[in-house]
């Protein structure tokens, strides 16, 4: 690809959007940004410095103060960070610091492939391409479940599958940039899809698009 291309991947947490940017990020040669990590990155310096997450203009500087080229996933992944993460997203002031840097990012030759919550909506509404990624809440909390038990850990499934509501709740229900597909977004139910699938799911909707592109 010579030209700027964007893909568009939007979802609720533990749909497996995050697994599915990757694959396409580099099945296509595109940057990739986890736009979850960048709200993640804000919540871990108010966290780092003891701030509570309720200081609109601590969380401003720590969003001004991100750096999308040293987000640590292994850092940030950690379920506290999310939760937190979460709570800071809800602020408007936040959100638009954060956007612009995820706008820049997604300007950049030769194109990215963004995930998140409101890519396809606000960040980038001219996305070549918007994927909105979804599962049922169980599904997802399985997911999660098979996730940490798969690195040793141990956790209760009806806790997890509660905070997924919860989050759930809290993405679709903010005022600013609420978690909903895009108009225009091509929808992907992977409750009963392996990453495969999904993949190759993605990969259809995306070569179509392109062919009709070139033939344009």
């Amino acid at each position: 690809m010579t030209h700027t291309f964007t893909i568009a991947i939007d979802g609720p947490a533990g749909a497996g959007k995050g697994t599915l940017a990757r694959r396409l990020a580099d099945h296509y040669r595109l940057n990739l940004l986890d736009t979850g990590l960048t709200y993640r990155a804000v919540a871990y310096a108010l966290i780092q410095h003891a701030l509570p997450l309720d200081n609109v203009s601590a969380a401003e500087t720590a969003a001004r103060q991100v750096d999308l080229a040293k987000l640590d996933r292994a850092v940030l992944s950690t379920h506290a960070v999310g939760e937190a993460a979460s709570k800071v997203a809800v602020y408007p002031t936040v959100r638009r610091i954060l956007v612009e840097k995820q706008r820049d990012f997604a300007k950049t030759p030769p194109g990215a492939v963004l995930d998140g919550r409101d890519i396809g909506t606000v960040v980038c509404p001219d996305a070549d391409i918007k994927l909105y990624v979804t599962a049922s809440a169980e599904v997802r909390a399985q997911r999660r479940l098979s996730e940490i038990e798969s690195i040793g850990g141990t956790a209760d499934f009806t806790e997890i599958l509660a905070d997924i509501v919860r989050r759930d709740e809290r993405d679709m229900s903010r005022a600013d940039s609420p978690l909903k597909p895009a108009a225009d977004a091509h929808l992907l139910d992977t409750s009963e899809m392996a990453i495969e699938a999904a993949f190759l799911a993605a990969m259809a909707i995306i070569d179509d698009v392109l062919a009709k592109r070139d033939n344009a």
